[in-house]
């Protein structure tokens, strides 16, 4: 894990919980792969233990991570495909209608939204 910047407006196991999915998503951290131990991260990190736990606890419960007993905590197989999944929803329904509204205020047509694509990602 990179050098994380934590942010007062939301508990710290929550922030980690998001790297770590992040780094999932990203291709970073893949299924089968080991996830550094709790007392690696709590060192790295200057945390304490028991909030590495909790939010390895948190992708446990949604089935993101397993724990083998002696080993530590693993990506399952289907992580990606549950968190893409999960991103895209919450993307469509909390995201997207505000980008949408943004965009209808400002004017904006599809070719000035394409633009950018078009011109090699040059606005």
């Amino acid at each position: 894990m990179s050098a994380i910047q934590w942010n007062d407006g939301a508990p710290i196991y929550r922030q980690l919980k998001e790297r770590v999915i992040a780094m999932m998503l990203d291709g970073v951290l893949k299924p089968g792969d080991a996830l550094p131990s709790v007392r690696q991260v709590a060192a790295e990190y200057q945390l304490n233990p028991i909030t590495v736990s909790r939010a390895y606890q948190e992708l446990a419960d949604e089935a993101l991570v397993e724990k083998r007993r002696g080993l530590g905590m693993y990506v399952t197989e289907e992580a990606s495909k549950k968190l893409l999944s999960n991103e895209r929803e919450r993307f469509l329904n909390e995201e997207w209608p505000l980008v949408l509204e943004r965009i209808q205020r400002l004017g904006l047509s599809m070719e000035d939204l394409l633009a950018p694509v078009r011109n090699g990602g040059k606005a």
